[in-house]
């Protein structure tokens, strides 16, 4: 299922989590878990990944994350509010050091002009220190949005992870 790119980058990270004794928490909506069966494809992932969360309804962004009812009834499940609620959720919901979150729409329906198919929002938070979101629109099938998601998030952990290391 997954290409030598998406497992050595992950990989890659893993090594960089595990060198200085951080845990990973995820949350994901619109990647519907793909990113947790990417981190627990490596070996030796339980001494880095330390949970995901599944919350593609606003359900369970609630009940397992935290998300307020008002959050998602003013910004929408796909906003950067939610995005940052969701990874500050895992934070509070884990000892997880740093967490990321995605959220979006990968269509093929579903959107909106304030909102088309392909935009994905992903958060991070830092336990103790900052959290912040970025938007990304990406084209495509249900199927490359969902993977250039994963992709997108792959490096916004390795960037996370240099703000975490740096101070």
């Amino acid at each position: 299922m997954w290409d030598r790119l998406y497992i050595q980058k992950t990989a890659d990270l893993q090594d960089r989590f595990r060198r200085h004794h951080l845990k990973l928490g995820l949350a994901e909506s619109c990647t519907g878990g793909l990113l947790s069966a990417l981190m627990t494809e490596i070996p030796g992932s339980s001494d880095v990944f330390e949970r995901g969360f599944i919350t593609y309804s606003n359900l369970a962004k609630q009940q397992l994350l935290g998300v307020q009812e008002l959050t998602l009834q003013t910004s929408g499940a796909v906003s950067e509010a939610t995005a940052l609620a969701m990874a500050e959720g895992v934070l509070k919901h884990s000892p997880a050091d740093i967490a990321l979150s995605v959220t979006g729409i990968a269509g093929p329906s579903g959107g909106s002009e304030l909102k088309p198919v392909g935009l994905v929002y992903i958060g991070v938070a830092i336990r103790g220190k900052h959290s912040e979101a970025g938007r990304f629109l990406f084209t495509g099938t249900r199927h490359i949005i969902r993977m250039a998601a994963v992709h997108a998030a792959l490096d916004a952990l390795n960037s996370c992870l240099n703000s975490y290391l740096e101070g």
